[in-house]
């Protein structure tokens, strides 16, 4: 993908891709990084190719939109907004510059759909205008066609080109960041040692073994602290449809100080477009996305609301040049190879497709770290053939008992409970030596939650006591003895 891209933006000739791409096959690594050994590219170009930043557009032409859907959008913006407009709201509204704003007010004018209201201050920005009578019709047959309001969108093909940029394939993680990532868990440095190149690669990832040995937590860790931001698109634009993607619950904003500047009549905007975003693109960390028994195949398709006429994108677009967790893989609704078969394009070829409800099918990039969590037996989720897609299967076990006695120590100073060796020690001869149990990542945190419901219950202030302890584990011990999880003999490929 990212040598196509180069030859596309005519970076390197398709001979030097053919040959950084035998390279790779025969040393390993990223074709970046062999391109850059080969002498093709600068370690700072390579560099900036991987942290391109959208430019503004200079006009209606640069936006990419089409003239009358974006005065279309400007009319449904002001309608919800007491049908009045000024080019200094519509600026943050539809996140375009002053000078495509101004433009499309001006052909509005034109047009008689808008009339001066008020021209207090020097500042054309601060121009208050308001929807004639042809406006509101014009903004009535608008909504008919499409309920969306908000920022303007963007094209598919230059959503396209930035998630290429920004892959996630592009980070580079060590044993040093891995334990930085983790460092509220407690993780043996053999599993550390397989989970670090699995991450590092940026490809598919198979997390299975018993309940409660840390998988999500694992793999949200590592996702939280994934390095390096990306550009998310409020919404894009396909075949004359809306697609929103930006979602306040999935991606985290990262400050942007360039925002505030734009949002101001009175700025630089239009002189100094080069240091400047296009607003329609947030800045964000990478997204982690996690789903779980509530995933359906729908939920993996474009979504269209009847009513506002417009798309969500799916939760696997959402995890886009970020991480994609499915948890608890196999207690979906519909039966796992089902689901598995819906991403074996995607894992392969790295490019996903979608369709609109008016029947065209659209390609999109398949850019994340793609983790399945299981505690349920392999074998009997996937066969070898899917298996043999996923890069790299890693078994979560069982604590040991030193693991397990950190665990439990952190975890009561985490809660502001003072650690008793002692305890800790009655629990782990009573509870785990005498009846054979293992050691559950999670059963530290459940032992002191019922240590603090109870306390708080008989209005006490939370201790670990041995009465308190056994208490708890008598609790504990009645969920996790109730299931066995065996791990398969068939070894994975």
């Amino acid at each position: 993908m990212l040598g196509d891209m180069l030859v596309s933006e005519r970076l390197i000739t398709p001979e030097q891709r053919d040959r950084a791409l035998d390279r790779q096959k025969k040393l390993g690594g990223r074709i970046g990084d062999a391109m850059v050994e080969l002498g093709y590219l600068s370690s700072g170009e390579l560099e900036r190719i991987f942290h391109r930043v959208p430019p503004a557009p200079r006009d209606l032409e640069q936006a990419g939109i089409p003239e009358t859907f974006l005065i279309d959008l400007m009319l449904k913006n002001a309608y919800f907004d007491g049908q009045v407009l000024s080019v200094a709201d519509m600026i943050g509204k539809l996140c375009l510059p002053m000078r495509v704003v101004d433009d499309l007010v001006d052909k509005a004018k034109r047009d008689r759909l808008l009339s001066l209201r008020t021209a207090a201050g020097s500042m054309s920005g601060t121009y208050l205008y308001e929807l004639t009578n042809l406006g509101r019709e014009r903004t009535e047959l608008a909504l008919a066609q499409s309920q969306y309001t908000g920022p303007a969108p963007i094209t598919l093909q230059a959503y396209r080109d930035i998630v290429a940029h920004q892959t996630v394939r592009q980070i580079e993680i060590d044993a040093a960041w891995m334990r930085q990532a983790m460092r509220h868990l407690v993780i043996g440095d053999s599993l550390l040692n397989r989970l670090g190149p699995a991450f590092n690669s940026g490809r598919s990832i198979f997390l299975y073994g018993p309940p409660g040995s840390g998988k999500s937590s694992i793999a949200e860790a590592i996702g939280r602290e994934l390095p390096g931001e990306i550009y998310v698109p409020h919404a894009l634009m396909v075949d004359g449809q809306v697609i929103r993607v930006f979602d306040p619950a999935l991606h985290v904003p990262v400050n942007d100080v360039a925002k505030s500047a734009a949002l101001s009549p009175q700025s630089s905007l239009d002189l100094d477009l080069g240091t400047r975003h296009d607003m329609r693109w947030v800045r964000c960390r990478r997204p982690v996305v996690m789903v779980g028994g509530e995933l359906t195949l729908e939920s993996l398709n474009l979504e269209y609301d009847t009513i506002s006429k417009f798309y969500q994108a799916p939760v696997q677009m959402k995890a886009t040049n970020g991480m994609f967790i499915v948890d608890d893989f196999g207690r979906q609704q519909i039966p796992p190879r089902q689901l598995l078969n819906r991403w074996i394009v995607p894992l392969e070829r790295g490019t996903d497709f979608l369709r609109l409800h008016t029947g065209k099918k659209l390609e999109i990039s398949f850019d994340q770290i793609t983790v399945f969590a299981t505690n349920l037996n392999p074998a009997e989720l996937a066969d070898e053939a899917f298996l043999r897609r996923l890069r790299h299967k890693i078994m979560v076990p069982y604590q040991t008992e030193k693991e397990f006695l950190q665990t439990f120590e952190r975890v009561c100073h985490a809660q502001g409970i003072a650690y008793q060796p002692e305890v800790a020690t009655h629990l782990i001869n009573r509870f785990y030596r005498e009846r054979g149990r293992k050691f559950t990542g999670s059963h530290p945190r459940d032992l002191i939650e019922q240590v603090i419901d109870r306390a708080r219950f008989r209005r006490e202030l939370p201790e670990l006591s041995i009465e308190a302890i056994d208490a708890a584990a008598t609790e504990v011990a009645i969920a996790s003895t109730t299931f066995e999880w065996r791990r398969s003999s068939r070894k994975l490929r």
